[in-house]
């Protein structure tokens, strides 16, 4: 490792020791575990994208919030493991499962343009993927790039962050 010269000896140090620390990962297998999750005004948008993408769905194991997973099971006759409506605790459902591993991947068609009810635990759900390393797709760009990209098709070792010293690892 080149020394940095304008860092103490012990930033130094403990660059060394973080660097030197085994990764924790998660397996990400072939066959993702992907949540389907959209707003009231993305509802739609998120069908078409769907129905779009039915037979690359169709090889993963798919969940759903909600109104969501019924319609997308529904529409585009494939099995949708469902959770709650995002409102009445779908949302966290889908964030207790992202932390237990059970969650690959987070499709989720937001509204930004309208205030939900439950905001704060839509602000909870996307910070426990941010903090899991889970692929978050959050439009149809987003969501085309994600589903047509090599890695959809192969095992992954997701990283885990190194939350050692900020919170207690249980």
């Amino acid at each position: 490792m080149k020394e940095n010269t304008n860092l103490t000896e012990i930033e130094q140090s403990l660059i060394q020791v973080k660097s030197n620390a085994p990764k924790r990962t998660i397996r990400m297998h072939k066959v993702k575990k992907i949540a389907l999750v959209a707003h009231d005004n993305r509802k739609q948008a998120l069908l078409e994208w769907a129905d779009f993408n039915k037979g690359l769905l169709s090889n993963h194991i798919l969940f759903g919030t909600g109104t969501t997973g019924k319609i997308v099971s529904e529409h585009l006759d494939l099995p949708v493991h469902r959770f709650k409506s995002g409102p009445l605790g779908g949302d966290q459902q889908v964030g207790a499962k992202i932390c237990e591993g059970e969650i690959d991947f987070l499709i989720f068609f937001w509204d930004p343009l309208e205030a939900q009810p439950h905001d704060p635990d839509v602000k909870a759900l996307l910070r426990l993927a941010t903090l899991y390393n889970i692929p978050v797709a959050i439009d149809r760009a987003s969501a085309d790039f994600m589903i047509s990209s090599p890695l959809m098709n192969v095992s992954y070792e997701r990283m885990l962050p190194d939350a050692t010293g900020r919170y207690e690892v249980r």
